[in-house]
C-alpha cells in the first residue's frame, strides 16, 4: 500500500511541467493565476510489483502459414504444425492450445502417441520433440538433433514405442520413444535396394508397416524404388523399380494389396503376390488425347486407401488434374465405387487425412470424414453422406477472411449486449452444413469460475466488422457488418485519379464503440466516418451525408505582423455552423485543369434503402478532395452519445459534429485552436482569398509524391505497414516551421476548460503529434428539446501543457484515484413502436447537469501520456503533479488506463516490445517486462489494452494473440484452459479369426523390443543424433527438482517401476504356469495313448 500527499498553493505555472496560461482566461502565457484554495490531495495506491505478471493466455484464428497435419482417433483431437515452429492443438470448443518450438523452425511432420498423451514432432532443423499433452500447458519432455542426417518422413505403428525415421540420404533409422535415444539398427540404403543397382533411390518418401505382418516395414524412396523390409532376416523381402516417382502410399487393411499415388498424375495398385509389376494404373483425371494419348496431369501428391465395411473402399487423393485446365482452383477428389466426386477448395492443400473409426491398421477402416488442412482454412467433410457436406467449424478460423486492418477489446461489457448481437448474427449464417456434431471432440474445458462479458471488434479491408464473444478465453464469431453497403459500388477512376484510388477504399482504419449506448463508429481509409446506431427491427432509414473540407492550401503565407490584424478563432467562432454546413456541403466537381474539386473519394447512398436489425448506419461524414488532392487519412476519433457530439482530427486539423442536429459545428486547422499562445510561434497561413476562414488550411508536405504513393497503397500491404512513422522529436527547436501538426488523440469528458471554472463542464481534449494538449470546452443545451434545436458553442481556450513525443492518451480520475467514467447515454431503440402519449426521453448518465454529484466541485485529476512520457494533472489549477519519462530509446505505441485488481493503472507497450504499467496518480513502475523484442507494423497496429489486465494482437495476418498482465488471471490460467488428455480404454482389436489367424499370419507375435534393443541391436552412433532433454517437463517435475521431496518423487517413481516390473513378472509366470500344465496334459495323453502299446508298435 502506497500513500502519498501533496500540497498544492496558488501559484500552479511554475509547477512542474511548464504549465502555459490558457489566453482566452484572461492571462498571458506563462502568468500565475490563482488558484481558489490549497487542496490536498489523499490517494491510497493498492497496486504493486507482485500484481504484475506477463503470460500468453490464448491464440485464436487458423494458424498462419501451416504445413502439417495429425488426428488421434481414440482421443480425437486434432494437431497442426506450422512453418514458424508452432503446433496448434484442438479438440471441442474450449480445447485449443498453442505449443511454439524454440528454435522456430518448421514443423514437417506431426505424429500421436495414440491415446497416449503425446506428440512427436520433426522439425525442419532435423530434430525431433516428444510433448506432454497430459498437462494444460504441454511441454516438451526430450529432443533429439540428428547431425549428418536429413529427417524427410517418420512412422510411429499403433500401440508401439519404436519410431521409424527416413532420411535424405534414404536411410531408416529407429529411436526409442521412452528413452528418446537412437538404436543401434539402422536399415541402409544401399542395403535396402540390390547392390547391382548403380543410382542412389533418393529419400525416404515413405515408410509403413505391412498391416498383416508387423515385422515387415514397407519403404518408398522419391525415385520411385519400393522395399519391403524384412525386420526380423533383416533382408529385403521384395523391391519395386517403378519409372514414375513417388508421393505416397496407402494399403489395403488386409496387407494383400497398396497403392501409389505418383507424379504423373497416375495411380498404382500392386498385389504382394507378383510385384514385378502394378496390376492396375490408373489416371483418375487423365482423359484420351485425339491422337491417342493421355493429358500429362499434374502429380498426386498424396492418396489414401481406406476400406468400409457395408460399401465400396474410400480412395481419397489430392491433386493430379490436368495440366490444360489453367485457372482451376485446388482440389480434393473422392473415389467411392465407381463415383468420383471431385471437391474443389478456396487454397491450395497442404495435407489431409481420413478419420476412421478404428487405430489399427489391420482392421476395417470405416472412414467417416476427411480434414482438409488449406493454405488459410481447415475444412472437414463428412464421408457418411452421399454429397459429402462439410461439418461447421466451431473455431474462428475465418477471422483473416479479408486481412484485419484493426483491432478494439471490451472487456466487462453490459451483460445483455453478446446475446442480442449473437441472436441477430445467427439469422445470417451459411447454411448447408453436415447435420451431425463437428467431430475433433477431444478434450475437457469447463467455463471458468470469475468470466465476465468480454467483446473483440476487428476491421478489415474489404471495410467489413467482425464481432466477436471472446467471455472464457474462447472465441466465437457474434455479428457481421459491412460499411461498404452505406456507399454506391465506386466508378473506375481515370487518369491521376485513378493512380491515387485505394486498393480497398472501405479498409477500416479504426473503431469507436460505446456498449451502453450501442452507438458505433468506423473511420475508413477513403477519409470517411460511418455512425451507426443499434436496433433490433429492420427499418427503411436514408442515411444523412455530411462533408467536411479539412485541407490546407500551399499558398498565401503571411508575416506574423499580419497575422495581428486577423481575428482570432474565438471570433471566427461567430460564423453559424449552418452557414459553415452549408458552405462545406455545396457540390463540388472537376477544376478547369481536370483536377478533383471539392468532392469526397466515395458516394453515399442518396435514396431510401431497407435495412436489417442490428447495426444501422444514420450519418456518413466525409473529408473532400481540395485542388485534385485527395483528402488527408484521419488519424483520431471520439464520439460521446451523452452530449450527441463526433470528434476528428488528421494532420491539417479538428472538425466536430452535431450527430443529433447532423451539423458540423466546427472545422479549423491545429494552428487556430491555438489562438496567441502557439508555443512554436510558426508562420500562420492564411487561407485563400475566396474561402472562408475556418475552412481553408494549408498543405504543408514536402514530397508531395512520396505522400501520393503511399495514399494509393492497401492497408493490408508491406509498405503501408512499413510507413508507419510519427513526430517523436522532443526538441521545440528541431521542429520545422512548415511542420504539418496532427491531431493524435481526441476525449470528451467532463472536465474544467478554465483554471477560473469552479464546476465541471462538457470538453473536449486535444492532442497533437507534437505533444501540445489542448482544452476545447463546450456549451450544451441540458433540455431535450432544446438539444435539438439550439446550437452548441465550442471556444478554445488554449494550451494546457506539453510533453515529450506525440500525445496518445488522455483519462481523467476524481481526487481519491478512482477512475472517471465518461457521460454516455443509456441505449433506447429509435426503431421500437412508441405510445402517442408517452414519447421516450434520452437517459443521461455522468452528465453533469443531469446527475447530482457531492464532489463535482472539488476537481480531478487528468491523467496524460505521450509516445515518450506521462503526467498526471490537477483540475482546474492545471498544475502537473507527477512526471515520469517513460522510454528514451523507444516510443509507445500504445497506452490505456485500465482497471486491474480493483484499482487503476497505466498499460503501455512501446516500440522495443517492453511492456509496463504504471502506477496511478503516482506514476510509479510496477511492471517493465522485454516481451516482444521484434516488433512489427502489424502488432504496432493491432496491439491494445483492455480492463482485467488483458491485452490482445494480431501475432500474425491470421491469428490473435491475447495476453494477460495480471498476476491473478495467470494464476487461474490452469482452470481456465480445456484439458488436453482425457482418460479413454483403447478400443479392444477385432477378433480375427482362426483361419485369418492362421494363414493370415500373426502380426502380434512380433517383439520389436528384442530386435530394436540395446542387447541385441547395440548402440548408434553417438556422432548420428544428439539427446536433448526438455527444459519444461510434466506437471510436478518442480516438486522433483531438489531435496526431500525430490528424493521421495524419484523414489515414487522407483516404486511405480518396480511395481511394474513385478506386474511383468506376475504375467510371464503365469505364462509359463499355463504353458507347464498344457505341456503336462499334452504328456499324459501321449502316456495313455502309448501305455498298453509293444515297444515295435511304437
Amino acid at each position: 500500500m502506497k500513500k502519498f500527499r501533496k500540497v498544492l498553493d496558488g501559484l500552479t505555472t511554475s509547477s512542474p511541467g511548464g504549465t502555459i496560461g490558457s489566453p482566452s482566461s484572461g492571462s498571458a502565457a506563462g502568468t500565475p493565476t490563482s488558484a481558489p484554495t490549497s487542496k490536498e490531495i489523499d490517494v491510497q495506491e493498492t497496486l504493486l510489483s507482485e500484481d504484475f505478471q506477463l503470460c500468453k493466455t490464448v491464440r485464436h484464428g487458423f494458424p498462419h502459414q501451416p504445413t502439417a497435419l495429425a488426428f488421434d482417433p481414440v482421443q480425437k483431437i486434432l494437431a497442426v504444425g506450422s512453418r514458424t515452429g508452432g503446433i496448434r492443438i484442438l479438440g471441442r470448443p474450449g480445447v485449443d492450445c498453442y505449443c511454439q518450438h524454440e528454435s522456430g523452425a518448421a514443423v514437417l511432420q506431426l505424429q500421436f502417441l495414440i491415446n497416449e498423451g503425446a506428440l512427436v514432432t520433426a522439425c525442419a532443423d532435423d530434430t525431433l520433440h516428444l510433448w506432454n499433452l497430459r498437462q494444460r500447458r504441454p511441454a516438451v519432455l526430450h529432443s533429439l538433433k540428428f547431425n549428418r542426417e536429413r529427417i524427410t518422413f517418420c512412422h510411429l505403428p499403433f500401440m508401439s514405442k519404436w519410431l521409424y525415421v527416413g532420411t535424405e540420404r534414404g536411410n531408416t533409422h529407429i529411436v526409442n520413444i521412452e528413452s528418446f535415444v537412437l538404436s543401434g539398427y539402422v536399415i541402409m540404403w544401399n542395403k535396402a535396394i540390390e547392390l547391382a543397382t548403380k543410382t542412389h533411390p533418393g529419400p525416404v518418401v515413405h515408410l509403413s508397416d505391412c498391416p498383416k505382418d508387423e515385422g515387415k516395414l514397407l519403404i518408398g524412396f522419391e525415385s520411385g524404388t519400393i522395399v519391403q523390409w524384412d525386420l526380423r532376416g533383416k533382408k529385403a523381402d521384395f523391391r519395386i523399380y517403378y519409372d514414375e516417382a513417388i508421393h505416397s502410399v496407402g494399403w489395403h487393411h488386409e496387407g494383400k494389396q497398396f497403392m501409389c499415388s505418383h507424379s504423373d498424375g497416375s495411380l498404382s495398385m500392386w498385389n504382394l503376390r507378383n510385384t514385378t509389376k502394378p496390376f492396375q494404373v490408373t489416371f483418375p483425371h487423365g482423359k484420351i488425347q485425339k491422337d491417342g494419348r493421355k493429358e500429362s496431369c499434374k502429380p498426386i501428391l498424396k492418396v489414401e486407401y481406406k476400406t468400409s465395411r457395408n460399401s465400396e473402399p474410400f480412395v481419397i487423393f489430392s491433386g493430379g488434374l490436368s495440366y490444360d485446365k489453367a485457372g482451376r482452383r485446388p482440389t480434393l477428389t473422392i473415389m467411392h465405387g465407381k463415383a468420383i466426386t471431385v471437391l474443389e477448395m478456396d487454397y491450395p492443400i497442404v495435407e489431409f487425412m481420413a478419420l476412421c473409426e478404428t487405430p489399427y491398421n489391420n482392421e476395417v477402416q470405416e472412414p467417416y470424414a476427411v480434414a482438409v488442412l488449406l493454405e488459410k482454412d481447415l475444412i472437414v467433410v463428412d464421408l457418411t453422406q452421399s454429397n459429402f457436406p462439410v461439418f461447421e467449424n466451431p473455431y474462428p478460423m475465418d477471422i483473416h477472411e479479408s486481412p484485419v486492418t484493426c483491432t478494439a477489446y471490451f472487456a466487462d461489457c453490459p451483460p445483455d449486449i453478446i446475446p442480442i448481437l449473437y441472436s441477430i448474427g445467427a439469422k445470417h449464417k451459411k447454411t448447408g452444413y453436415s447435420h451431425k456434431e463437428w467431430p475433433v471432440a477431444g478434450g475437457l474445458w469447463t467455463l471458468g469460475s470469475n468470466t465476465y462479458p468480454e467483446i473483440i471488434v476487428t476491421g478489415h479491408a474489404d471495410g467489413s466488422i467482425k464481432f466477436w464473444d471472446a467471455s472464457a478465453i474462447t472465441l466465437q464469431m457474434l455479428y457481421k457488418l459491412k460499411t461498404s453497403k452505406a456507399f454506391e459500388k465506386p466508378k473506375p477512376a481515370e487518369g491521376r485519379a485513378a493512380e491515387m484510388v485505394e486498393e480497398d477504399p472501405f479498409a477500416v482504419q479504426m473503431v469507436s464503440w460505446c456498449p451502453h449506448s450501442r452507438i458505433f463508429c468506423v473511420v475508413g481509409i477513403s477519409a470517411h466516418i460511418i455512425l451507426y446506431r443499434f436496433s433490433k427491427y429492420e427499418a427503411n432509414t436514408q442515411i444523412v451525408s455530411l462533408e467536411v473540407r479539412l485541407q490546407c492550401e500551399t499558398e498565401d503565407v503571411i508575416t506574423p505582423s499580419e497575422n495581428e490584424n486577423n481575428p482570432c478563432f474565438s471570433e471566427c467562432g461567430s460564423h453559424s455552423p449552418q452557414a459553415h454546413h452549408q458552405h462545406l456541403a455545396s457540390p463540388g466537381g472537376v477544376t478547369p485543369e481536370g483536377n478533383k474539386d471539392s468532392v469526397p473519394c466515395l458516394k453515399v447512398k442518396d435514396r431510401m434503402v431497407r435495412v436489417p436489425p442490428g447495426y444501422q448506419a444514420e450519418l456518413v461524414i466525409q473529408l473532400l478532395w481540395a485542388d485534385g488532392e485527395p483528402p488527408q487519412q484521419i488519424t483520431s476519433l471520439d464520439i460521446n452519445s451523452a452530449y450527441g457530439l463526433l470528434a476528428l482530427g488528421n494532420c491539417n486539423g479538428l472538425a466536430v459534429v452535431d450527430f443529433l442536429q447532423k451539423t458540423i459545428l466546427l472545422c479549423v486547422s491545429t494552428l487556430d485552436l491555438y489562438g496567441a499562445a502557439d508555443p512554436y510561434q510558426r508562420l500562420t497561413r492564411s487561407p485563400r482569398r475566396n474561402r472562408q476562414s475556418t475552412s481553408g488550411l494549408t498543405e504543408l508536405s514536402d514530397n508531395q509524391q512520396s505522400v501520393d504513393m503511399e495514399r494509393s497503397k492497401s492497408p493490408t500491404s508491406e509498405s503501408r505497414e512499413n510507413s508507419f512513422s510519427r513526430s517523436r522529436s522532443s526538441s521545440v527547436c528541431s521542429i520545422d516551421r512548415d511542420t504539418k501538426e496532427a491531431i493524435t488523440t481526441l476525449q470528451f469528458g467532463e472536465s474544467y476548460g478554465r483554471k477560473s471554472d469552479a464546476m465541471p463542464t462538457p470538453c473536449l481534449w486535444v492532442g497533437t503529434s507534437l505533444g501540445v494538449v489542448l482544452l476545447v470546452p463546450m456549451s450544451i443545451p441540458t433540455d431535450q428539446e432544446e438539444r435539438t434545436e439550439e446550437p452548441v458553442t465550442i471556444g478554445p481556450s488554449g494550451t494546457v501543457l506539453m510533453l515529450k513525443g506525440s500525445v496518445l492518451r488522455f483519462s481523467f480520475l476524481d481526487c481519491t484515484g478512482a477512475l472517471l467514467q465518461s457521460p454516455h447515454e443509456v441505449w433506447r431503440d429509435v426503431n421500437a413502436s412508441e405510445e402517442p402519449d408517452r414519447p421516450r426521453r434520452r437517459k443521461l448518465v455522468n452528465f453533469s447537469p443531469s446527475s447530482s454529484q457531492d464532489n463535482c466541485g472539488e476537481g480531478h485529476l487528468a491523467v496524460v501520456c505521450s509516445e515518450k512520457q506521462a503526467k498526471v494533472l490537477l483540475m482546474p489549477s492545471q498544475s502537473c503533479l507527477f512526471v515520469h519519462n517513460i522510454t528514451e530509446s523507444s516510443f509507445v505505441l500504445r497506452a490505456d488506463v485500465v482497471s486491474v485488481c480493483n484499482s487503476v493503472c497505466l498499460a503501455c507497450f512501446c516500440a522495443n516490445g517492453h511492456v509496463m504499467t504504471l502506477s496511478l496518480p503516482s506514476l510509479r513502475p510496477l511492471m517493465d517486462v522485454n516481451y516482444l523484442p521484434l516488433t512489427d507494423m502489424r502488432i504496432a497496429r493491432t496491439f491494445c489494452f483492455t480492463n482485467g489486465g488483458q491485452a490482445l494482437y494480431l501475432s500474425s495476418p491470421t491469428e490473435i494473440q491475447r495476453i494477460t498482465y495480471s498476476q491473478e488471471m495467470c494464476d487461474n490460467l490452469q482452470e481456465m484452459l480445456g484439458e488436453l488428455f482425457t482418460p479413454i480404454e483403447t478400443p479392444e482389436a477385432q477378433n480375427r479369426g482362426f483361419l485369418k489367424g492362421f494363414f493370415g499370419g500373426n502380426s502380434h507375435s512380433f517383439d520389436r523390443e528384442e530386435l530394436f534393443g540395446e542387447a541385441s541391436a547395440g548402440k548408434a552412433s553417438r556422432s548420428l543424433a544428439q539427446h536433448i532433454p526438455g527444459q519444461a517437463g510434466m506437471e510436478g517435475m518442480k516438486v522433483a527438482a531438489s531435496g526431500v521431496m525430490g528424493d521421495l518423487a524419484r523414489a515414487r517413481v522407483a516404486l511405480d517401476e518396480r511395481g511394474q516390473r513385478l506386474g511383468e513378472l506376475e504375467d510371464r509366470t503365469a505364462l509359463m504356469m499355463t504353458s507347464a500344465e498344457t505341456f503336462s496334459k499334452h504328456a499324459h495323453e501321449l502316456m495313455l495313448k502309448c501305455k498298453d502299446k509293444k515297444w515295435y508298435q511304437l
